[in-house]
């Protein structure tokens, strides 16, 4: 599935058992979360309400957007008359998420190292463009879409993430 082989989402657990357990997802990429936030405020500084507080909101949007994707997905999914395959779908997407955040670190930290600027940002916008397309291919091949709603699920995905991200912000001060 990272491939680009859709006959990778064969090997994911659509069973409800299968889709609670990839939520352990989200346990996983906890650490890179934490390391990539820490980096990047190494780089910016703390947030301006202190560290416990900005850790907290970190933490607290993390988990909501985690969830707040996986709740908001499904009522889209249904929409567009995938309701049986959105589990295949979040359990997929769960799954991606791990690939995702192993390759924002390998790409990230090199530049939290000293990787000179251009290399440095190159080597993050390779990391977010892949991390994006994953997401899109997820959504394309799990809920067997065309192209464009794929790209919806992306969207809004995106949003949800930014509107977060306002919200931890004016959190941590």
């Amino acid at each position: 599935m990272a491939q680009g082989k859709a006959d990778g989402l064969a090997l994911v657990d659509a069973s409800p058992e299968g889709v609670r357990a990839s939520f352990w997802a989200a346990a996983i990429c906890l650490p890179g979360f934490l390391t990539l936030k820490l980096l990047g405020w190494s780089g910016e500084g703390t947030p301006g309400g202190g560290l416990l507080r900005g850790l907290v909101a970190e933490l607290l949007g993390y988990a909501v957007a985690w969830a707040g994707f996986a709740l908001l997905s499904r009522p889209l999914a249904d929409g567009q008359g995938r309701k049986a395959d959105w589990p295949r779908f979040i359990a997929a997407w769960n799954y991606a998420n791990v690939v995702q955040y192993a390759v924002l670190l390998a790409l990230t930290v090199p530049s939290a190292l000293g990787l000179p600027g251009l290399l440095a940002n190159g080597l993050g916008l390779a990391a977010i463009g892949y991390a994006l397309w994953l997401e899109w291919f997820v959504a394309k091949h799990a809920l067997r879409l065309a192209g464009g709603p794929a790209t919806m699920f992306v969207v809004i995905d995106l949003m949800l993430g930014i509107f977060i991200g306002g919200l931890v912000g004016r959190l941590s001060g």
